[in-house]
């Protein structure tokens, strides 16, 4: 299994850690590739994407999945990283799961976790475009989806602000919990 995506994924802070330490079983490998700060677009042109595609060519395995997370860092106002909505971005996941099964490897694509944000109590939606793009691109390949982005905001708006900080990369100050 081979992770790709940006921090919500990646070794220092993410999900994927936790996912290779507690769910996935001795006699399957499980590597962790994702880089914060990345998109669907920097992730392949600083070389990150090299990595992935020697891997899925490593001989030896039964079968190798390839699960792929971007949403964040493609967003607007991120120099050097965002994608347009309606076509890079898309474009960019269609290419990669191309590029995965090419490569005899099986893609999974998965949602934008949601972010921690609040406004007067209820859970500020800006991720929702990316995870329905994501939705979409693996409806039309046929690709099989984890929707990290509904399950995460149906539990961060049932925690609410206070509570949902637990889920935090690092402890919440107390500046953080005073304003929420």
């Amino acid at each position: 299994i081979v992770l790709v995506g940006d921090s919500t994924t990646a070794v220092q802070g993410g999900w994927g850690p936790a996912f290779c330490a507690d769910h996935v079983t001795s006699f399957a490998a499980c590597l962790n590739l994702a880089r914060g700060g990345r998109s669907t677009y920097n992730y392949r042109a600083e070389g990150s994407w090299t990595l992935v595609e020697a891997e899925m060519r490593t001989p030896g395995y039964a079968a190798t999945w390839v699960l792929i997370q971007f949403g964040h860092n493609d967003q607007p106002g991120k120099p050097g990283r965002s994608t347009d909505l309606q076509h890079e971005f898309p474009d960019n996941l269609r290419r990669y799961v191309q590029q995965v099964r090419a490569a005899g490897a099986k893609p999974v694509l998965l949602t934008p976790l949601t972010r921690r944000q609040f406004v007067d109590g209820v859970l500020v939606e800006g991720l929702a475009p990316w995870a329905d793009s994501v939705r979409t691109v693996a409806r039309e390949l046929q690709v099989p989806l984890v929707d990290l982005h509904g399950r995460s905001r149906a539990l961060v708006q049932a925690l609410g602000p206070v509570a949902a900080m637990r889920l935090a990369q690092a402890p919440a100050t107390q500046a953080q919990v005073a304003s929420a």
